[in-house]
């Protein structure tokens, strides 16, 4: 039997769990015979093109396992632009490396590298399959993505530390700012923080809602007047009716785009506004790589995304995206699905309007019964003699 190496590529903003994909293709390839090496592009697409590989294969088994609990890239990741010439190069230079398997784990965008690479390594008969990966869940087709589950966990579980400091020394208003550009996904996970109705947060700011400043001051002070503290979510991409983003953006290269803090200038209008003493907390990146809120759930997803990807194309299959299915909520059941890589290039997928509470700042009760299963088990037992 002829044996063939494969090759994994990461790209785009590391989760908690994207190491645990990787994992779940070492293992399947170490069950199939004719997968000789595996190796590892070191730093993304930039590494295709320097020739820069690791052999994974030959890491000792408990290096492998430290992979599940290991946040970030373990073999580093890119957002480096490519050119058409840049695809017919990597393409060569994986042919070059005897590699006949490709998998490429990333988000919408790295998706669409995905889809590239896959026609230009089609010409030598080099399979070319994609694993889910995003914390902003905004891939298109698929029920969610591996590294949102653990993403929502953070937010939710430290927005529920924050409504207990809140509901000790209720005197103002703070407003925790989550990653999402264009969809509230993570943000709309603050909800899992309650366990009553009239629970922190109060209130829920959408990318997906045209954000309306005076109607979140009449929100804001109604909120105040009843709690005296109140805890707001706010995603960072929050715009206007009009298009535009509340807060000027500081920095744009290609497709990423970095705003001012929307939490800060939230705080501030609040006191200038409202005169009410206000903060904001803003976590960043840290609620994309913190493993100690890593999702039991969203791990042992991202593994059986990576088994099915190894699965698929030393299989024969090529140009697909492993997805998920949603079959049931309660009791949650999913089904891992092929879906054409063309389907998910660059196509964003935004908070349903069922999701979203009419009046614009909260979510749904569907919402939650979406969301719940993919946090896993939550740290919700603090304790309270104030009521």
């Amino acid at each position: 039997m002829k044996k063939h190496n494969l090759l994994i590529v990461h790209g785009g903003a590391p989760t908690a769990v994207i190491n645990a994909s990787l994992y779940g293709v070492l293992k399947e390839s170490a069950l199939h015979p004719e997968i000789d090496k595996v190796y590892g592009a070191i730093d993304g697409t930039d590494g295709i093109l320097q020739k820069r590989f690791v052999c994974l294969s030959d890491k000792m088994e408990a290096e492998i396992d430290r992979l599940l609990y290991t946040p970030a890239s373990a073999i580093g990741s890119s957002r480096l632009p490519l050119t058409d010439e840049d695809y017919v190069n990597m393409a060569r230079i994986i042919r070059e490396a005897d590699i006949k398997y490709v998998l490429f784990n990333g988000g919408n965008g790295s998706m669409d590298t995905c889809g590239k690479l896959q026609a230009q390594c089609g010409k030598f008969g080099i399979g070319v399959v994609g694993i889910p990966k995003t914390v902003d869940n905004d891939i298109s087709i698929t029920d969610h993505a591996p590294g949102f589950g653990s993403a929502a966990r953070f937010a939710a579980e430290s927005v529920y530390a924050i409504a207990q400091d809140v509901r000790a020394l209720p005197i103002h208003v703070c407003i925790v700012e989550t990653m999402g550009r264009n969809a509230g996904w993570i943000t709309a996970s603050t909800a899992l923080a309650r366990s009553k109705p009239e629970d922190a947060p109060h209130l829920i700011y959408l990318s997906e809602v045209a954000f309306d400043e005076e109607k979140f001051l009449r929100d804001v002070k109604a909120c105040y007047e009843r709690n005296s503290g109140v805890v707001v979510a706010v995603s960072e991409g929050l715009r206007r009716a009009d298009g535009t983003s509340i807060v000027a953006p500081i920095y744009k290269s290609g497709r990423a785009v970095y705003f001012g803090d929307v939490s800060a200038y939230l705080a501030q209008l609040v006191i200038q506004k409202l005169g009410i003493k206000a903060r904001s907390e803003k976590p960043g990146i840290l609620g994309r790589s913190s493993a100690v809120t890593q999702s039991e759930v969203d791990r042992d997803e991202a593994i059986a995304a990576g088994r099915e990807a190894a699965q698929a194309v030393i299989g024969g299959e090529t140009g697909i995206m492993i997805g998920f299915e949603r079959l049931s909520s309660d009791p949650y059941q999913i089904r891992l699905i092929h879906i054409p890589i063309e389907q998910v290039m660059l196509h964003e997928r935004t908070m349903p309007s069922s999701f979203i509470a009419p009046e614009g700042n909260d979510v749904t009760d569907r919402f939650i019964e979406w969301c719940k299963p993919l946090v896993g088990t939550m740290k919700k037992d603090f304790i309270t003699f104030k009521e």
